[in-house]
C-alpha cells in the first residue's frame, strides 16, 4: 500500500483521523511535527521561537526526504504542504488527503485546543483565518482526494475513505 498522507490546516484532524486510519488498515503512523520535535529534542513553538519560521520550514522540506514511502499514514503539518514544492514531493511519497473544513469550524477547533501552534493567537479573527487558508488552499486543493469534513466524527470521515479509494 502506498503511503497516506493528511494535510490541512491546523486543527482539522489530521493527527487524531491519521491514528484511527493506521489502526484500522493494520499500518504505521507518522506525525511529521513529532518526528521534528523528537530529532531537535525541542518543541514546535520553541523552533519558531528561537530558529524562525524559515528554518523550520527547511527542517520539515528535510524531513520528506526519509519519510517512507508504503505501508503508513502520515499527518502533515499544516504549513508543510505550502513551502519548498513540498506538495510535489509529498504526492510523489503517496496518496495526498485533505481534510477539508469550514473557516468558523477551524477557529473554533483552533480557540477550543490548548496546545501551542506557533501561528495561532487567541486573537486570531475568522478575516484572518480565512484569508490564510485562501493562501494555503492553493496547495491543499492539489491532494489526489479532497474530503469536506465540516466537523463531522472522524468515523465519518473514516467510512468516506473507503478501501476503493485508497491506494
Amino acid at each position: 500500500m502506498k503511503a497516506i498522507i493528511l494535510i490541512g490546516y491546523m486543527c482539522s484532524g489530521k493527527t487524531t483521523l491519521g491514528k484511527e486510519l493506521a489502526t484500522q488498515l493494520g499500518t504505521t503512523f507518522i506525525d511529521t511535527d513529532q518526528l521534528i520535535e523528537s530529532s531537535t529534542q525541542t518543541t514546535i513553538q520553541n523552533l519558531f521561537q528561537t530558529r524562525g519560521e524559515h528554518k523550520f520550514r527547511l527542517l520539515e522540506h528535510e524531513l520528506l526526504k526519509s519519510l517512507p514511502k508504503e505501508n503508513c499514514v502520515i499527518a502533515t503539518g499544516g504549513g508543510l504542504p505550502c513551502f519548498n514544492n513540498n506538495m510535489d514531493t509529498l504526492k510523489k511519497v503517496g496518496r495526498t488527503i485533505y481534510l477539508k473544513h469550514a473557516p468558523d469550524v477551524l477557529l473554533d477547533r483552533l480557540n477550543r485546543d490548548h496546545s501551542n501552534r506557533p501561528l495561532h493567537t487567541s486573537a486570531i479573527t475568522l478575516e484572518h483565518l480565512k484569508e490564510h487558508l485562501l493562501q494555503r488552499e492553493v496547495y491543499y486543493n492539489q491532494a489526489d482526494l479532497i474530503c469536506t469534513t465540516n466537523d463531522q466524527h472522524s468515523d465519518f470521515i473514516l467510512n468516506q475513505l473507503n478501501h476503493d479509494e485508497l491506494p
